[in-house]
């Protein structure tokens, strides 16, 4: 057995993956990395589905696992199902129209692995047959069915999916198609079609990226910094404006409940704190992944209510109300937070189920962003600075932890819509971080705080630093397509942010009071030549 760890060590190594030395690994089939394992090497082992000896052989082909589409007819129905197979086998046509109908044998009752398994005078020639994985390999059980004339071979599976592989000489010898499905599948289709069947096998080509998830992630990415960055402006402006008529004590007041960061010691713990929790994650992901569960269904429920009913106030909605026990209780808030709180369970309990779900988890995860973007200010430019380079750090540093987070409710998925064989064997997903649109974010609601605190007309910061989020973004995409991997997206959008906010903060004489920000004194605004009543309730600057 030590040998066969050895090897199975060499294997991974040639492969550019390090394995640990107490457990070697036996990866799954790669569809969605790109690469494939080597269990099916295996498939015949004491603890596998079938019996005899371990081996593993070193002389192999750099193997890829694919995903394809099985077709079955009877002729005025079909149905599709998912397969996995191996391009180093007979490759499968790309496409429907260039995919040969087979009539379809029944032999899942068999594993054939000698010539006389599953009926040795059946007649098999130019037809595709089913078997049931195990017992051989599957080199075996293709030259078997080659050998009765069949002209594809479909492995049943009850064991995970992986991908169906070989030695350079088994390939060599198998001239026919071979592909492994779901047995559950291969059950569905005899119930709905019979024995009547017949079947085609072809693999779509897939791009590496899937352009129109990319735009759907970018409307989302943007549409949510900019209206969380609207928000918070919107708020200030009803507090500048509270400050103006009921004084400070109503100042007081309206801030309650917003957090904010004005200290770099408060910024520096911040970021460890997160850099911690980060690092537990990792070591203790099997507990820890059910609190932040949790967490994320308690907050978004309480976000989605913020911005629901912010919206309904907004659009003038009325409110009912009714007394109980001395208190004022209103129907309007009750209805919102029984919404709120049903959506957060809905996701909680079906969270795995990737058809649907994602669109719920994209909702609940834009109104988290915007609430956190609207509730945690930054005093000034100064403490953006800190933070977003902190976090750029923190964000390349980290970026070979996090893709093993993408199961966590941190993340806004959107499925690609090209991927049609993927979907049929699992949803795939393009992912953008919840930091990669908070972070930025942040930046860009206190562009449009200060723009209140100015009285800006146009909006100057906050539009031009929205615009440089996009661009950010933009080049994000076009960097992560060109290279063909995924990128730290904070990389790009911190410096297109914080250089965009420096530089029109610089063309229009401003910078003293943008890095200040609420810390800015009056006097010094008198000295930089502003003109007009100044006032400064609420420790903010206004000018009129």
């Amino acid at each position: 057995m030590a040998d066969a760890e050895q090897e199975v060590k060499q294997v991974f190594t040639l492969r550019g993956r390090s394995p640990s030395p107490k457990k070697p690994p036996v990866p799954r089939a790669g569809g969605r990395h790109g690469e494939a394992g080597l269990a099916d090497f295996i498939d015949a082992s004491p603890g596998g589905p079938g019996g005899g000896a371990f081996y593993v052989c070193i002389s192999l082909r750099q193997i890829y696992s694919q995903e394809a589409i099985l077709r079955v007819s009877d002729g005025s129905v079909d149905k599709d199902y998912c397969l996995v197979y191996n391009a180093s086998w007979t490759p499968l046509p790309s496409s429907l129209a260039g995919a040969t109908r087979y009539p379809l044998v029944n032999l899942t009752s068999s594993f054939l692995c000698a010539p006389a398994d599953g009926g040795g005078g059946l007649d098999l020639r130019g037809k595709a047959v089913a078997v049931m994985r195990g017992q051989c390999p599957f080199s075996q059980k293709a030259e078997v069915a080659q050998g009765r004339g069949a002209a594809a071979l479909l492995v049943a599976s009850n064991e995970v999916m992986f991908t169906p592989s070989a030695n350079d000489t088994e390939y060599d010898k198998v001239n026919i198609s071979l592909a492994l499905m779901r047995y559950r599948d291969f059950i569905d289709a005899h119930k709905v079609f019979g024995e009547k069947m017949s079947a085609q096998i072809y693999a779509p080509i897939v791009p590496a990226f899937d352009m129109l998830s990319i735009v759907v992630m970018l409307v989302i990415a943007v549409f949510t910094v900019g209206m969380g960055g609207y928000w918070s402006g919107a708020c200030e402006k009803e507090k500048q404006n509270d400050r103006q008529s009921l004084g400070s004590s109503g100042a007081e007041s309206s801030d309650a409940g917003d957090i904010a960061l004005y200290s770099p010691l408060k910024v520096v713990v911040f970021v460890g704190l997160m850099c911690v929790m980060l690092v537990l994650m990792y070591f203790f992901f099997k507990w820890l992944v059910y609190a932040m569960i949790v967490i994320f269904c308690l907050a978004s429920a309480t976000a989605l209510y913020s911005c629901l009913d912010a919206l309904m106030s907004a659009v003038g909605c009325s409110t009912c109300s009714f007394s109980c026990q001395n208190r004022t209780i209103s129907v309007r808030s009750l209805l919102l937070a029984a919404l709120c709180i049903t959506v957060a369970v809905v996701w909680g309990v079906y969270r795995n189920e990737d058809r649907w779900i994602w669109i719920l988890q994209d909702m609940l995860g834009i109104a988290f962003c915007l609430n956190f973007m609207k509730s945690i200010t930054l005093s000034n430019f100064k403490i953006s600075v800190i933070l977003l380079s902190l976090l750029l750090l923190y964000d390349v540093f980290f970026v070979f932890i996090t893709p093993f987070f993408t199961s966590l409710p941190v993340v806004m998925r959107v499925p690609r819509f090209s991927a049609i064989a993927q979907n049929l064997c699992g949803m795939q997903f393009s992912i953008l971080g919840y930091g990669d649109i908070i972070v930025p974010g942040l930046l860009v609601a206190y562009c449009h705080r200060f723009d209140v605190w100015i009285n800006s007309s146009y909006r100057v910061y906050f539009v031009s630093c929205t615009i440089a989020y996009c661009l950010g973004m933009i080049v994000t995409f076009v960097v992560m397509i060109l290279s063909k991997m995924g990128q730290p997206a904070l990389l790009y959008l911190v410096p297109f942010t914080l250089l965009t906010s420096t530089v029109v903060a610089w063309r229009r004489k401003e910078m003293q009071q943008f890095w200040a920000g609420t810390t800015y004194q009056v006097s010094e605004a008198l000295i930089c030549g502003n003109c007009g009543k100044v006032s400064t309730a609420g420790s903010h600057i206004y000018v009129k």
